[in-house]
């Protein structure tokens, strides 16, 4: 193996395994088999054949055990990733659980976790219970089990798989992965993120995840598993790498690449995970977090991912003013095919909260009607769970507050709102 410079060789296990668990009261009503073939026609036969296959092989086993003989699970950490009050009754009543366990070689797919969650999933909805991912300590629902499955052509959203929690520390946020070791790879981190980038940068450390996945996936493509794969020093992210994590490939216009320098930050306690760490570059001036917050401006095109405002006053009025004059000669601009070359037009609107609008920004694919916009949310909603980045949104032309059109470098003409919140006062119109 050639160790240069430019690549991180990263250690590869020789094998990986995959544990799901179903809580029952009484003993389970159905065999794995039974309920598996249950999901002919509605589970994509690449995966349903793998669950039938690996089912009548040693590569998985399904066990039914005394709840009493496997470990307790922390009620206080399945809380801290989801679960919820009625789930946590299930299994604090549950007599026994239907273990789901199965082992595979590192690369792609990935047979030993998209089999077992079948499985599970499977045996969950005939007797009416939950699927638990014992490494992502995470309650799913089985019809969200089965959803998160590859489809025909074998395609998955990696924000199905790999969670990105974060904590605060003295230096700023603390991110890392959960997941990625499902495929073998260690896990990932950034340290020292701004405060008000959290979601940005969580989307950021998808991207980066689904980048550096592929790369792990290309070295174990051979006959026989290496001992290490070499991923390159310099991780390159993009839109589309995070439009990809999220599920919506074709819905991310053109961004600029940002790089992000990986170095291996191996555990002193043995007990403890290693991690891949993401940082600036070499040569980087300044703190970390500066260049985060940049790089979080290049990927989503200059704004802030997700900006609520509640001040009502004359600045603002006048710059939400000029925004909604100016729709009509942007929308015919947009349509004629007469903005700059290498350019995307982007939309504010508001999204009803509790507390007041929740103003988030979207790309525009399409503006037919003068009503209405068809377009890619740039930003994951508060208040609303179905507006994540890269998910298709419709836009009432009556909520839209702001437009702006972006080239790489940012905005280049509106964006009036966004000036008062971040300088004060708006752009001359």
């Amino acid at each position: 193996m050639l160790i240069t410079d430019d690549f991180l060789p990263v250690p590869v296990p020789e094998s990986l395994s995959a544990t799901y668990l179903v809580p029952t009261v009484g003993l389970p009503s159905v065999t794995a088999r039974t309920a598996v073939s249950g999901l002919a026609g509605r589970l994509a036969e690449p995966v349903h054949g793998l669950a039938r296959q690996m089912l009548d092989s040693p590569l998985m086993s399904v066990d039914v055990r005394p709840i009493g003989e496997f470990p307790e699970l922390p009620p206080d950490l399945l809380s801290a990733f989801g679960a919820g009050a009625e789930q946590l009754d299930r299994l604090a009543a549950a007599s026994h659980l239907v273990v789901v366990q199965a082992e595979y070689r590192p690369g792609w797919p990935p047979a030993h976790e998209w089999a077992a969650r079948a499985v599970a999933a499977a045996v969950a909805e005939t007797v009416g219970s939950d699927v638990v991912d014992v490494f992502g300590l995470q309650f799913l629902d089985p019809a969200a089990a089965l959803r998160t499955l590859p489809d025909a052509q074998g395609r998955v959203r990696l924000v199905d798989w790999v969670l990105v929690p974060y904590s605060s520390d003295a230096e700023g946020l603390w991110f890392t992965t959960k997941g990625l070791r499902r495929f073998g790879l260690l896990e990932l981190q950034t340290q020292g993120v701004p405060d008000h980038l959290t979601r940005a940068w969580g989307a950021v450390m998808t991207g980066a995840a689904r980048r550096l996945l592929r790369d792990w996936t290309d070295g174990l493509t051979g006959d026989d598993v290496p001992a290490f794969v070499q991923l390159p020093v310099l991780a390159t992210v993009t839109g589309h790498d995070i439009a990809v994590a999220y599920g919506n490939p074709e819905q991310h216009g053109a961004t600029a690449p940002v790089l992000l320098r990986l170095e291996l930050d191996p555990a002193t306690d043995p007990e403890a995970d290693s991690f891949l760490s993401l940082r600036p570059p070499a040569g980087h001036a300044g703190p970390a977090g500066r260049y985060f917050a940049a790089a979080c401006a290049t990927l989503f095109a200059g704004i802030q991912p997700d900006v609520r405002y509640a001040r009502a006053d004359d600045a603002m009025s006048r710059a939400v003013a000029t925004a909604r004059a100016g729709l009509g000669d942007i929308r015919a601009r947009f349509r004629g095919g007469r903005l700059p070359a290498e350019t995307q037009l982007v939309v504010k609107y508001g999204l009803p909260g509790v507390d007041g609008p929740e103003y988030v920004w979207a790309g525009v694919t399409s503006w037919d009607s003068p009503e209405r916009i068809v377009g890619v949310s740039a930003s994951d909603s508060n208040t609303d769970a179905t507006v994540r980045i890269g998910s298709p949104v419709a836009v009432e032309a009556a909520d839209i507050v702001d437009w702006a059109v972006l080239d790489a470098t940012g905005v280049i003409e509106g964006g009036w709102t966004q000036a008062v919140l971040d300088a004060g006062n708006p752009p001359t119109p």
